[in-house]
């Protein structure tokens, strides 16, 4: 067999790691979709969906339908996983410490999702605790952040010198994009959307919820305001971006009684603002690293420049390495010594014999 082309085989694992996102980013619409379709429990019993059948039959209707669907789609993605450790496995840039992030992010991809099933299998065991359900958004969550890091080791970009308070700041603005997404799971499971009519709530008062929710997305939009002052790249932007449409959507779908359609929008906005944040932390993380190995290399440069320096200058500059000077003959009694041409610094002709 021929050589694989190692250029085919980083292609393709950049392509898995795009489709890696998309599906993580997918999987969330259809899980909000399963909940503001009532249909938690369409399927009432895991891993099957009846007792005795893994596939739904016509009484459950619908929503075993849509329950059902949902379930496929994590085997969708656990093909995906597994033929992007594989391609992170053959695929070598060069670059050991790289090429080992690669495996070990496609390696927990790949473990994150069967983990995600097992939540999913424990939230209808519960028959929707709110708090399991969050866990199950938040899951998926983290798979989506893997993914954008994943995105970004395969597909670098041009490096450019980041300061320490941008890295902090950056690091603040990830977390708090984090907060609101939790604050989130948690209005959600406060709200009328539990994903069944008679699944439990979380028994706090909906009102004072949105308002801690809305009140950490004013610190995040903060946060990234100050990230865009200090770096100015187009991963702050989009960022921003997103934010202030998810605020939009949010103020308008709480005031308007939380119609289906925009919680939807805002679910796939929540998923976007994670990934996004996370693309802001690895682009930050990612020209730091850049940075170091670039001033690393040129320290190296420079020793090995100033050595081969000191090499080529020539041996009259350097009198201590050039040897024991050669003694001058004796003069014989009576004659005066010759002039010497030596500078000063050569060593004094022998003492004349008697």
């Amino acid at each position: 067999m021929g050589r694989l082309n190692v250029s085919v085989l980083g292609s393709r694992l950049r392509w898995f790691a795009v489709s890696s996102l998309v599906l993580n980013i997918l999987i969330i619409v259809t899980g909000g979709l399963v909940r503001l379709t009532d249909s938690g429990l369409g399927c009432p019993t895991w891993p099957q969906c009846t007792p005795g059948s893994y596939t739904p039959h016509s009484a459950l209707g619908v929503h075993g339908a849509i329950e059902f669907s949902n379930r496929m789609l994590t085997f969708v993605l656990m093909i995906n996983a597994a033929l992007t450790f594989i391609a992170a496995l053959l695929h070598h840039s060069g670059n050991r410490g790289r090429d080992r992030k690669l495996r070990w992010l496609t390696f927990a991809l790949g473990f994150g999702i069967p983990f995600q099933g097992v939540i999913g299998g424990i939230t209808v065991r519960t028959h929707l605790n709110p708090y399991v359900v969050a866990l199950h958004t938040l899951d998926s969550m983290v798979l989506v952040a893997l993914s954008v890091w994943l995105l970004r080791l395969t597909w670098p970009a041009p490096a450019r010198p980041v300061g320490r308070r941008t890295r902090v700041l950056s690091v603040i603005t990830f977390g708090l994009a984090w907060l609101v997404v939790c604050l989130g799971t948690i209005v959600t499971g406060s709200g009328p959307h539990a994903g069944d009519v008679h699944a439990r709530r979380t028994g706090l008062n909906p009102a004072d919820v949105s308002h801690l929710h809305a009140g950490a997305v004013y610190l995040l939009v903060a946060a990234t305001i100050g990230c865009l002052i200090l770096i100015r790249n187009r991963a702050t932007v989009y960022l921003l971006l997103i934010e202030v449409a998810q605020a939009i959507v949010g103020f308008v779908q709480y005031y308007s009684n939380l119609p289906i359609g925009l919680v939807a929008v805002h679910m796939l906005g929540a998923a976007g603002t994670m990934a996004l944040a996370s693309n802001l932390l690895c682009s930050v993380r990612l020209d730091r690293e850049s940075s170091d190995r670039e001033s690393s290399d040129r320290e190296s440069s420079d020793r090995e420049s100033s050595a081969l320096r000191a090499d080529s200058e020539p041996a009259s500059h350097h009198p201590a390495s050039a040897g024991p000077p050669t003694p001058s003959r004796p003069v014989p009694a009576g004659s005066r010594p010759m002039p010497r041409s030596a500078p000063a610094a050569a060593a004094p002709p022998a003492p004349d014999q008697v």
